[in-house]
C-alpha cells in the first residue's frame, strides 16, 4: 500500500517533469507558443501518478494536453515501477479544453506480491483505486509570461476510490473513498533551462488513498507540501527531482515521503519516455523499498 503510493507518486514524478522541461527547451527554442497548431513540445507536460497533467509524484498547475486558448488536447499514459517486494502499474487519460478545464482519470494497481501472502491476503493481491480529477487555471501562464515573475496558477479536486473497503478498514481507515484538494504553482526560465512547480494539497489519503482515507490517529484534512525541479540538458532531454510529504493517520503503517530523481525524453512532440530511481522508503512490513519506474505517454 505504502508502496502502492510511492511508487506512482515517483514514477509519475519522472515523467510530468521530463515532459514539462523538453517543453521549455523546445519553446525556448522555437520561439513563444503562438502557434496556432496546438503548445509547442511536451508544453502540456506528462501524466502524474493521479492522471493530471505535471511531474510523476505531483500535479503542476498547467492543462494537459496540446491545446491552446481555443483548442483542445489530450493525453494517454501506461506508467510501472518495480521495487523489491510489489509492483505498481498505472493507466490514465486526460483532456484538455482551451487551456483552462482539465478532466483526468487513473486507475492506480498496486499488486502485493510476496507480501500478500505474509499479511494473510495471498500472494499477488492487489489494491486497485480509481482517481477522477478536474483542474481549473486561475491565471498565469508557465510559457508565455516570461517577462513576469507570477507563475501560472491552478486549483484542482482528484476523487479516489478504493476497492477494498473492508480491508482499509480493518487497518484503521474511517472510509474507502475520499477528496484530494490541491493548489499549484508552476514557472518556467526559459533562459535558464529550468523548471520549478509548488503544490499544496489538503488531504486525509493514506498511502495515497491505497490504505483508504482518516485513520485511528487522525481523521481531519491536512496540508502536505510537494515540489518539483527539473532541468533541461538539451532540446529533447531533461533531468530533475520530486518530494512529495505524506500525512500519518494510521497507527499500523507509518507513512514515508517520497523522493525521486529522473530522467526524460522526448523524441517528438506526441511521445515522452521516462525513467526514474525512486526512493519509497518503508511500505508497510518492508524497509528499503527503491526500485525503477518506467513511463510512456501519448498525446495531442
Amino acid at each position: 500500500m505504502h508502496t502502492f503510493r510511492t511508487n506512482r507518486t515517483a514514477l509519475c514524478a519522472a515523467l510530468l517533469l521530463a515532459g514539462f522541461f523538453s517543453a521549455g527547451s523546445t519553446l525556448a527554442a522555437d520561439t513563444p507558443a503562438t502557434n496556432t497548431g496546438g503548445k509547442l513540445l511536451l508544453t502540456g507536460g506528462v501524466s502524474e501518478i493521479g492522471g493530471a497533467a505535471g511531474g510523476g509524484l505531483t500535479p503542476w498547475a498547467v492543462i494537459g494536453g496540446y491545446g491552446t486558448n481555443d483548442q483542445i488536447g489530450a493525453n494517454a499514459f501506461y506508467t510501472r515501477v518495480q521495487l523489491p517486494d510489489y509492483h505498481m502499474d498505472v493507466a490514465g487519460a486526460l483532456i484538455g479544453f482551451y487551456n483552462r478545464v482539465e478532466f483526468s482519470v487513473a486507475q492506480q494497481r498496486f499488486n502485493t506480491e510476496k507480501v500478500g501472502g505474509l499479511l494473510g491476503l495471498g500472494n499477488g493481491f492487489t489494491f486497485r483505486q480509481n482517481v477522477y480529477g478536474i483542474k481549473v487555471r486561475l491565471f498565469g501562464d508557465a510559457v508565455l509570461d516570461q517577462d513576469s515573475w507570477i507563475p501560472q496558477v491552478s486549483v484542482g479536486i482528484q476523487h479516489k476510490q478504493n476497492n477494498q473497503e473492508a480491508i482499509v478498514k480493518f487497518v484503521g481507515a474511517k472510509s474507502a473513498t475520499g477528496n484530494d484538494y490541491y493548489i499549484s504553482a508552476t514557472k518556467l526560465y526559459l533562459a535558464q533551462s529550468l523548471l520549478a512547480n509548488v503544490t499544496v494539497r489538503f488531504t486525509k489519503a493514506n498511502q495515497i488513498g491505497i490504505l483508504g482515507f482518516g485513520g485511528d490517529k487522525h481523521n481531519a484534512y491536512q496540508a502536505e507540501f510537494e515540489g518539483s525541479l527539473a532541468y533541461l540538458l538539451s532540446r529533447k532531454i531533461a533531468i530533475g527531482a520530486e518530494y512529495r510529504q505524506k500525512p500519518n493517520n494510521l497507527g499500523i503503517a507509518r507513512e514515508d515521503n517520497w523522493y525521486d530523481a529522473f530522467i526524460a525524453w522526448a523524441p517528438t512532440k506526441h511521445v515522452s519516455f521516462t525513467l526514474a530511481y525512486a526512493n519509497l522508503g518503508n511500505i508497510v512490513i518492508k524497509n528499503h523499498q527503491r526500485g525503477v519506474y518506467a513511463s510512456v505517454q501519448v498525446g495531442f
